[in-house]
Protein backbone atom coordinates (compact mmCIF):
# COMPACT_ATOMS: atom_id res chain seq x y z
CA UNK A 1 0.00 0.00 0.00
CA UNK A 2 1.40 3.33 -0.86
CA UNK A 3 1.36 6.14 1.73
CA UNK A 4 -0.50 9.26 0.48
CA UNK A 5 -0.28 11.11 3.46
CA UNK A 6 0.08 14.61 2.83
CA UNK A 7 1.64 17.09 5.56
CA UNK A 8 1.85 21.13 5.72
CA UNK A 9 3.62 22.71 8.74
CA UNK A 10 2.81 26.39 9.22
CA UNK A 11 6.11 27.44 10.62
CA UNK A 12 5.07 30.02 12.68
CA UNK A 13 4.01 27.65 15.17
CA UNK A 14 6.71 25.19 14.38
CA UNK A 15 9.21 24.40 17.73
CA UNK A 16 12.71 25.45 18.15
CA UNK A 17 15.65 23.61 18.85
CA UNK A 18 18.15 24.10 21.37
CA UNK A 19 20.36 25.77 19.05
CA UNK A 20 17.17 28.10 17.79
CA UNK A 21 16.36 25.81 15.11
CA UNK A 22 13.30 26.31 13.71
CA UNK A 23 12.11 22.43 12.85
CA UNK A 24 10.00 22.38 9.63
CA UNK A 25 7.96 19.34 8.03
CA UNK A 26 9.23 15.77 8.68
CA UNK A 27 8.69 12.69 7.76
CA UNK A 28 10.48 8.83 8.84
CA UNK A 29 13.00 9.30 7.20
CA UNK A 30 13.50 13.18 6.63
CA UNK A 31 13.22 15.96 8.52
CA UNK A 32 13.61 19.75 7.56
CA UNK A 33 15.09 22.75 9.63
CA UNK A 34 15.33 26.56 9.30
CA UNK A 35 18.25 28.60 10.62
CA UNK A 36 17.42 32.33 10.22
CA UNK A 37 18.51 35.47 11.81
CA UNK A 38 21.93 33.76 13.27
CA UNK A 39 24.42 36.38 13.76
CA UNK A 40 27.81 37.37 12.47
CA UNK A 41 30.07 36.19 14.64
CA UNK A 42 28.33 33.24 16.07
CA UNK A 43 30.25 29.81 15.93
CA UNK A 44 29.25 26.27 16.71
CA UNK A 45 31.52 23.89 18.50
CA UNK A 46 32.76 20.86 16.71
CA UNK A 47 29.94 17.92 16.89
CA UNK A 48 29.69 14.54 15.38
CA UNK A 49 25.85 13.93 14.58
CA UNK A 50 23.95 10.21 13.55
CA UNK A 51 22.67 11.79 10.81
CA UNK A 52 23.41 13.40 7.77
CA UNK A 53 22.60 17.28 6.78
CA UNK A 54 22.43 19.02 3.09
CA UNK A 55 21.80 22.74 3.19
CA UNK A 56 20.89 25.42 1.41
CA UNK A 57 21.99 29.16 1.93
CA UNK A 58 19.33 31.99 1.46
CA UNK A 59 20.76 34.69 2.97
CA UNK A 60 24.36 35.45 4.49
CA UNK A 61 27.64 33.83 4.49
CA UNK A 62 29.21 31.47 6.72
CA UNK A 63 32.72 28.95 6.69
CA UNK A 64 31.95 25.06 7.38
CA UNK A 65 34.91 23.06 8.48
CA UNK A 66 33.99 19.61 8.09
CA UNK A 67 36.88 17.31 9.25
CA UNK A 68 39.69 20.04 8.72
CA UNK A 69 38.20 21.01 5.33
CA UNK A 70 36.62 24.99 5.23
CA UNK A 71 34.08 25.92 2.77
CA UNK A 72 33.07 29.60 2.61
CA UNK A 73 29.02 29.39 2.02
CA UNK A 74 27.04 31.86 0.30
CA UNK A 75 23.69 32.87 -1.45
CA UNK A 76 22.74 29.97 -3.37
CA UNK A 77 25.32 27.73 -2.38
CA UNK A 78 24.44 24.22 -0.78
CA UNK A 79 26.64 21.70 1.02
CA UNK A 80 26.76 18.41 2.72
CA UNK A 81 27.61 17.14 6.15
CA UNK A 82 28.02 13.54 5.99
CA UNK A 83 26.61 10.86 9.20
CA UNK A 84 29.24 11.01 11.35
CA UNK A 85 31.43 13.43 10.19
CA UNK A 86 33.23 16.23 12.54
CA UNK A 87 31.87 19.79 11.45
CA UNK A 88 31.41 23.26 13.17
CA UNK A 89 30.27 26.44 11.33
CA UNK A 90 31.43 29.79 12.05
CA UNK A 91 28.47 32.62 11.08
CA UNK A 92 30.27 35.80 9.25
CA UNK A 93 26.90 37.73 8.25
CA UNK A 94 24.07 37.52 9.30
CA UNK A 95 22.32 33.56 7.81
CA UNK A 96 19.55 31.99 6.70
CA UNK A 97 19.64 28.62 5.48
CA UNK A 98 17.35 25.38 5.49
CA UNK A 99 18.46 21.71 5.82
CA UNK A 100 17.23 18.28 5.33
CA UNK A 101 18.49 15.48 7.73
CA UNK A 102 18.01 12.10 7.55
CA UNK A 103 16.91 10.43 9.60
CA UNK A 104 14.74 13.50 11.01
CA UNK A 105 17.23 15.33 13.38
CA UNK A 106 15.14 16.02 16.28
CA UNK A 107 14.03 12.26 17.24
CA UNK A 108 15.21 10.82 19.78
CA UNK A 109 17.85 13.34 21.25
CA UNK A 110 19.60 13.38 17.97
CA UNK A 111 19.73 17.06 17.74
CA UNK A 112 21.77 17.06 21.24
Amino acid sequence: MVDTTVTKVDSSHSPTGPDGQKYLASSVHMGMRLWEGLAAGDESAPVRRHYETIGYVIQGRAELTVEGSVVRLGPGDSWVVPKGAEHAYRILEPFTAVEATHPPSHVHGRDQ
